[in-house]
């Protein structure tokens, strides 16, 4: 009963790691920006949760309807810059990874280094949970693995079945001919860029709700959402929230069979092993979907 706990656990953590990473796996796919700053938008997402739920005295998930709407700004900014630089792929690693440095510090200067976590008083998801049996089912974790289902089923459906999702695809696959066919790929790409950063506080807020924040966290993210993308293929939202879930259960499990701390080195030895089988990821690396 212990695996099967730790196997669920998994699974809906899992769901945080794809709600991490879809906004960047889109905007690799598609933009062909490899932007790191999305790490510094979810940290500071997740602040932003933690001082306004902390400062007014509101539900955490409440702060959503300031911090989504802010952070879609955010990055339409970013995304308008990447494009006015005209930023290659390996550009974009650079100048993003400044950018993530300068939000780290912002952080750092206003929150100070030392761990913040909301009150029990604020945050009554940190404490609750549902039990079906003996398995127990956390409503923090529970909560961003709903985020990362609705965020990914809404743009599969996007990319599939409107004229914008078809846009994308299009400028994706290949950008002078989709814009031979009237497609505008920097309006669209300023749009999807204020998606990406609205996924960021959706993250960010999910993190806050079940975790300490430090600055530093950010970089704690890299290996498992960066192993995220790319085992379930550059610019696959489905394949995102699969690898995800594939990731959590398996780092849970490892844990509870063998040790927590061999977990991350069972966790990549299966990723090189699976990106070996399938070298273009669990879902194949081509037009976002």
């Amino acid at each position: 009963m212990d695996v099967v706990q730790a196997a669920l656990s998994g699974a809906l953590n899992g769901g945080l790691y794809a709600l991490m990473a879809v906004g960047l796996s889109v905007t690799w796919g598609v933009l062909r920006v490899i932007n790191l700053a999305h790490f510094g938008m979810i940290l500071i997402g997740a602040y932003l949760t933690f001082q306004l739920a902390t400062s007014w005295g509101i539900d955490p998930l409440l702060t959503l309807v300031v911090t989504v709407p802010g952070l879609f700004v955010a990055g339409a900014c970013l995304q308008w810059l990447y494009d006015r630089l005209d930023l290659g792929e390996f550009r974009s690693l650079l100048v993003s990874f400044g950018l993530l440095t300068i939000a780290i510090q912002v952080t750092s200067n206003i929150w100070t280094a030392d761990y913040r976590r909301l009150a029990a008083d604020l945050n009554p998801y940190a404490t609750s949970s549902f039990s079906v049996g003996r398995l127990v089912f956390p409503v923090t974790t529970l909560i961003a693995f709903g985020l990362a289902v609705v965020v990914v089923a809404a743009a599969h459906v996007a990319l599939r079945r409107t004229f914008p999702g078809r846009a994308v695809r299009a400028i994706a696959e290949d950008r002078p001919v989709a814009g031979a066919f009237g497609v505008d790929h920097r309006r669209l790409g300023l749009v999807l860029g204020g998606i990406v950063g609205a996924t960021a506080a959706l993250a960010g807020t999910a993190f806050a709700l079940g975790n300490a924040l430090t600055p530093e966290t950010a970089f704690e993210w890299f290996g498992v959402v960066f192993a995220v993308v790319i085992l379930g293929g550059i610019g696959q939202v489905v394949g995102t929230l699969v690898a995800g879930i594939g990731v959590g259960v398996l780092s849970g499990v490892v844990s509870v069979v063998w040790s927590p701390t061999t977990s991350p080195f069972v966790v990549f030895a299966a990723i090189i092993l699976a990106l070996l089988l399938r070298p273009r990821g669990l879902v194949a690396a081509g037009a976002a979907r």
